[in-house]
């Protein structure tokens, strides 16, 4: 099917709406409005009635690949399913319905909400205290390592390197530059963690923090953490924890007791946001005593009496880094999060850590046989493949398994990621997903590597049955048009 843009199925006089009367007087909107934000013209939007319109976005949605249409096999990126309880909450009318200008008498019930959302944070982390403005995980690097930076110049000390290991996501050292650090990558060893002579020897007295994942971004357990924890404040420098795989680690151990001083969340990916597109996401901060007076302002205090209990923002705290967002974060965001978290509560977290796990090692047993595994098993929540084999073997790269993939049915996983890995396959199945789904997944890759070894033409070609096939993708990120039909 070719869909046109909507602005084609635009006709004159066409509309899907009708506006209802009403008993106010007319104002002219130049009496509203300084003449400077007013349009001389109309807005072109398209008119169209309403049948098309729904019409058009259902068939576009046919097209587009979501998480209510198939599993997201995204190593790292958590892309679990949305449980639809979630979305009612979120749309309640005393959520929905609020302004973040109101005063705090009148949104007690969201300032409670994010207060107790921040305790069960806390509490899941083991930290002293949670700040929940960050609005993405990357956000929350940042914010993190400004409370860090904070830390150092409190005790008069310019410390200007930040080390990061080297299967670290991007964003680790991309935040730690916009900090204004010097990054020194981090070797792993040939069992894929943390290589401790190599991170031994980049300790100085310059080094202000140690970015670590963990589990890392293979999969694996940085099973020397408190070695690495006592090296690291050893030296005077603090450690941080980027917790996009917290998914593998709810309610069977916690940062906060490993050592790890900050560590922020992805709300959008280990508590069932949705994420994607642009999204919005969220990344709270959790952070050990020490930074306890660096902490992004407003900060949500709980005020009990004998009569009742209220909650307020405060804003003096004289050592803060100051605000990271306006306002207080993407509180819808908040709000599903919280719901998740009440739903399960502690014995369902812990499930659902468990099924990750049991899951990505029932998946990585179905695929060991025809790809290739650089590092050892077990692992945890997700697992790194190589298509190095079907690379030398059949010139069938990576890429092209990913996208004969699409025929399938199936998103394509993480490729290419991390960097430690040559022609990398992560894959991350998430709890949400049946041992059924997970047996068509791994017959789609089986296949896929059948096919690598008898008709790679096909595989190379690939995908064929999607709207639109295999883009010219160094052209698009450079020459980007979205004004085409599909």
């Amino acid at each position: 099917m070719r869909e046109k843009l909507i602005f084609d199925l635009s006709r004159g006089g066409r509309k899907g709406y009708t506006l209802s009367s009403h008993d106010l007087p007319a104002i002219p909107l130049d009496t509203l409005l300084p003449s400077k934000f007013l349009r001389s013209n109309p807005a072109e939007l398209p008119e169209v009635a309403e049948s098309e319109v729904v019409r058009h976005f259902v068939r576009l949605s046919t097209m587009n690949y979501h998480v209510d249409k198939n599993m997201y096999p995204l190593g790292s990126c958590t892309m679990k399913y949305n449980p639809k309880i979630n979305d009612y909450t979120c749309d309640l009318p005393g959520f929905s319905a609020l302004h973040p200008l109101q005063p705090t008498e009148t949104t007690q019930g969201a300032l409670q909400l994010m207060y107790e959302l921040a305790e069960m944070l806390r509490e899941i982390a083991g930290m002293a205290a949670i700040t929940l403005q960050p609005a993405a995980g990357a956000h929350g690097e940042l914010t993190g390592i400004l409370l860090i930076k904070k830390y150092h110049q409190s005790r008069a000390s310019k410390r200007t390197k930040l080390l990061v290991v080297d299967s670290a996501h991007g964003t680790n050292p991309a935040s730690a530059a916009l900090a204004g650090y010097q990054i020194i990558s981090v070797a792993g060893n040939s069992d894929g963690r943390t290589d401790l002579d190599d991170l031994r020897s980049k300790l100085d007295s310059d080094v202000a923090a140690l970015m670590l994942t963990n589990p890392n971004t293979i999969g694996l357990f940085e099973k020397d953490i408190q070695k690495i924890a006592k090296m690291v404040h050893d030296n005077g420098s603090l450690l941080y924890m980027d917790g996009a795989n917290m998914n593998a680690l709810l309610g069977i151990t916690r940062p906060g007791d490993m050592g790890f001083d900050v560590v922020h969340y992805n709300l959008h990916k280990t508590f069932a946001a949705p994420h994607g597109g642009g999204g919005p996401g969220s990344g709270p901060v959790g952070v050990s005593e020490k930074l306890l007076p660096f902490l992004p302002v407003p900060v949500i205090e709980k005020n009990e009496t004998h009569e009742r209990t209220t909650y307020s923002l405060r804003y003096d705290r004289p050592e803060s880094i100051g605000r990271m967002m306006n306002f207080y974060g993407n509180f819808a965001v908040l709000v599903r999060a919280y719901t998740y978290i009440r739903m399960l509560g502690p014995e369902g977290l812990r499930r659902v850590s468990e099924n990750a796990i049991i899951n990505a090692n029932y998946l990585l047993s179905r695929l060991l046989e025809r790809y290739d595994l650089p590092y050892p098993k077990p692992v945890l929540h997700e697992f790194c493949l190589s298509g190095d084999r079907q690379k030398k073997a059949h010139g069938v790269r990576t890429l092209d398994i990913a996208k004969r993939l699409l025929d399938y049915g199936f998103h394509a996983p993480t490729i290419y990621f991390p960097l430690i890995v040559s022609e990398a396959i992560m894959i991350e199945p998430t709890e949400t997903e049946s041992k059924e789904t997970l047996d068509v997944f791994a017959e789609a890759l089986l296949s896929i590597a059948d096919e690598a070894e008898t008709n790679p033409a096909l595989v190379l070609s690939a995908p064929l049955t999607t709207p639109v096939k295999r883009l010219d993708e160094a052209l698009a990120s450079r020459q980007l048009n979205i004004c085409c039909s599909l």
